[in-house]
């Protein structure tokens, strides 16, 4: 759905986007992360050709965004981090200077009555933008998003500023939209991007640094694969049948934690799972687990050790000078 290959851009002798390449598959919801200042937002810009790259390729639903621009961008709904309200419309009138700006040619009423609804401001549609909360304008940025139904989503901190119970409620929206779209997630909300997309993305200083799921990054970034478990049963006999697992090379008793209950760490063979087997031997024998956790990295911690090198250097010049 969305293909970008060697993909460069320059302002004079600044590389802000150094040869990234990615794809995001059809219905595949894509966390976008990188610090302030490492291209995340050049590459954006040039996703929804807003910008053109110095070099490179971008295609959208199978248009190229140079040679098919109009294609292109007819297939991308576009939430901007502020998003691009006219404040004296009343939300009615505003999507449908929407509607009529995309030339979209589905039944209007119908469309954006169903957009609406979905997206939950049916309930203000004949208010003044400029008299809703913070959290009613961010609903309405995403409804104009999404007129003419377009395959991809682009979606730039669509939850910032907004109350706790406003962010549970859009970030449950972006998984339901990620049904029937693509969607591409920029946001500086780490616990977010962990929550909701399928796959991760990092940019530093203009390069591609990591791409997998959570799982893999932490698989892939993290020294420590240990697990850490506490089980109420007996001490030994726990650890001797967890002994018994495949694939276990080594496991330490750390005592006792509460009454009854004893914590152990387990090494595993690199590269092997053994979450299940711990789980059914433990349950054959009706001894509950009540706490099981690894000692891989976080995504945040992650995307800190990969980000933060630069940064260093980065200060440490600007300091030189």
């Amino acid at each position: 759905m969305i293909e970008v290959q060697n993909l460069t851009k320059k302002y004079g002798s600044h590389l802000a986007v150094d040869d990234i390449s990615f794809s995001v598959k059809e219905g595949e919801i894509l966390g976008f992360l990188g610090p302030n200042g490492a291209g995340k937002s050049t590459t954006m810009n040039i996703l929804t050709g807003y910008l053109s790259g110095t070099s490179g390729q971008v295609r959208i639903n199978g248009f190229d965004i140079l040679e098919n621009p109009n294609e292109a961008k007819a297939s991308i709904g576009y939430l901007p981090e502020l998003p691009p309200l006219y404040q004296d419309m009343t939300v009615k009138e505003y999507l449908d200077f929407v509607y009529d700006l995309k030339k979209c040619t589905l039944p209007r009423q119908q469309h954006l009555a169903e957009i609406c609804k979905l997206i939950k401001i049916d309930n203000v549609y004949d208010r003044l933008i400029k008299n809703l909360s913070k959290g009613y304008r961010q609903r309405v940025g995403l409804a104009q998003a999404l007129v003419g139904n377009p395959p991809v989503l682009i979606l730039d901190e669509p939850t910032v500023g907004l109350d706790p119970s406003q962010i549970i409620e859009i970030r449950s929206l972006i998984k339901s939209l990620g049904k029937h779209h693509t969607v591409i997630l920029s946001s500086h909300i780490l616990s977010e991007v962990e929550a909701v997309c399928d796959r991760i993305i990092i940019i530093n200083s203009g390069k591609l640094v990591a791409n997998g799921t959570t799982a893999e990054l932490a698989e892939t970034y993290s020294k420590d694969h240990r697990i850490i478990i506490r089980v109420a049963g007996p001490e030994k006999e726990v650890k001797s049948v967890l002994a018994t697992i495949a694939n276990v090379e080594k496991i330490t008793a750390n005592g006792e934690k509460e009454p009854g209950v004893y914590e152990f760490i387990i090494s595993p063979n690199a590269g092997a799972d053994i979450r299940r087997d711990i789980f059914s031997r433990l349950a054959d024998r009706e001894w509950p687990i009540l706490a099981l956790k690894t000692n891989e990295l976080s995504l945040e911690e992650i995307f800190v050790s990969l980000t933060q090198s630069d940064a260093a250097m980065s200060s440490k010049e600007g300091d030189d000078e």
